[in-house]
Formats: structure tokens, sequence, C-alpha cells
């Protein structure tokens, strides 16, 4: 049987606006089990911002109990989610999040920094190893803005794989590039996803949440859906694109 890398039971999250309590996440629960590609959709208001703020250890539960590989979060200090965050989590943001003045492979090693079990070179060797995962060795020495929108996301991808993760957690992570950007970054994640890695992959567009195998639909809080699906391939459908236009 597979690991269970995040378990999410009876799960709530109630905020106090005002004079009244707002309901963001009602009695949640599922299970992502070690190397799913699993899709969270919901419009705004859905809860899904709530929920992903809680699968990354930046916010607790009001009620009930999440574990990531094992550890319940809900008796850890501020230090100890820290260190769950960059150890067992690799975040894929929308806006990339890359320092805007560090070379490529610089921002994939950030992540290392604070781990002085790990000697400097083999920080190197491991950014340079995830680096040639996402296809962008020859650019390791570049920086942000010598790179394209797509380059970049690769660049993010890469410092999320470095510490080896036990899940991909990527947040809209195509929401700010054309379709056939976007589809070359699926076709990406799904290289990874049949090499074992372990995704979750936030969204709210129907036709991304498509390549992956699973999709858990999220509307006022509740869960409505959680479906396994057959995913369409993204290199076919990036092949099937019609060609970039050339100025």
């Amino acid at each position: 049987m597979k690991n269970e890398i995040i378990k999410i039971d009876k799960l709530s999250r109630v905020f106090r606006v005002g004079s009244e309590d707002v309901h963001a996440l009602k009695h949640v629960s599922f299970s992502i089990y070690e190397g799913e590609f699993v899709s969270i959709m919901g419009t705004s208001g859905s809860g899904k911002s709530t929920l992903l703020n809680i699968l990354g250890c930046l916010d607790t539960p009001t009620s009930g109990e999440y574990s990531i590989d094992g550890v319940k979060i809900s008796t850890r200090s501020k230090s100890e989610l820290s260190k769950i965050r960059n150890t067992k989590i690799g975040f894929v943001f929308q806006n990339y999040n890359l320092l805007a003045r560090t070379t490529a492979i610089d921002n994939v090693m950030l992540p290392l920094l604070y781990n002085n079990k790990i000697p400097a070179k083999e920080k190197r060797d491991r950014a340079i190893e995830a680096l040639k995962a996402v296809g962008l060795e020859s650019r390791m020495n570049h920086m942000p803005n010598q790179l394209s929108g797509g380059q970049q996301q690769r660049v993010a991808i890469a410092r999320a794989l470095v510490n080896d993760p036990v899940i991909l957690l990527a947040d809209e992570a195509t929401g700010n590039l054309d379709t056939r950007t976007s589809y070359e970054i699926m076709t990406l994640f799904q290289d990874l996803h049949s090499q074992g890695k372990t995704i979750a992959f936030v969204t709210h567009e129907p036709d991304i949440s498509a390549f992956t195998d699973r999709i858990i639909l999220l509307r006022d809080g509740h869960i409505i859906k959680d479906t396994e699906v057959t995913p369409i391939s993204a290199k076919e459908a990036l092949e099937k694109l019609p060609p970039p236009e050339v100025d």
C-alpha cells in the first residue's frame, strides 16, 4: 500500500470578521497518497486558498487534523512548522517568487542555505541536478530578467525539487503564463509525476486540472467532488495547438 503523504480529517477553519464568524472550511476530509497528481479546484470563496495555506503549514485549522508524511501539524511550534515547510514541501507559486538580482542556480540553492549539514559543493551539485531536471542547465547563471516567464517558472520548480520534498505544492503555477507555455509547464509536471513525484496542483482552470489524475473540487468550504480521472497528455495537447505567431 502506498504511503499517505497528506491526511486531512474533519478539518475546519473559522475566521472572525467583525462580529461574524466566517467558516472558510467545513469538516473537510481527504488523503493524498505517494505518487498521486491531484488538482484542487474551486472558485473565489470556495476555501481553496485557506486549504492551500494549511497544506503549506502557513496556517493551522480551527478544528480537525492535518498530517503530512505522518507528522501532525497541530502540535508543532512555529520553528517546527518552518522546518516542515523547508524539508517536506516544495512550493511553486504563480508569481515565481525568484530573487531578482540572483542567478538561477543561486535561486535554486536558497532552500539549502539553512541546512548546515550539507556541504557547499553538494548544495551546488543538487541545484545543478534540479536545473537539469527542468531542462535549464544552460541558463543556470542567468538572472530572472534574462529569462522568459516559462523559464522563470522552471527555475521555481527546480527550487521546489532541490530538497527532495515529499510533495510538490503548486499554487496557480500556470496563472501568469500563456496557453502554450502553460502546457509546456504541465508537460514538465507530468514528467515529474511519471518519475514518482507526489503533486498537489491548486488551480481554477479546468483545462489545467485535466492534466492531473484526480480532481478535488471545493465549493463554499465543502468538498463537492473527489474523482479519479484519466489525465490528458499535456505533450499531446501542446502539439495540437496552432504554431506560435512570429513577429
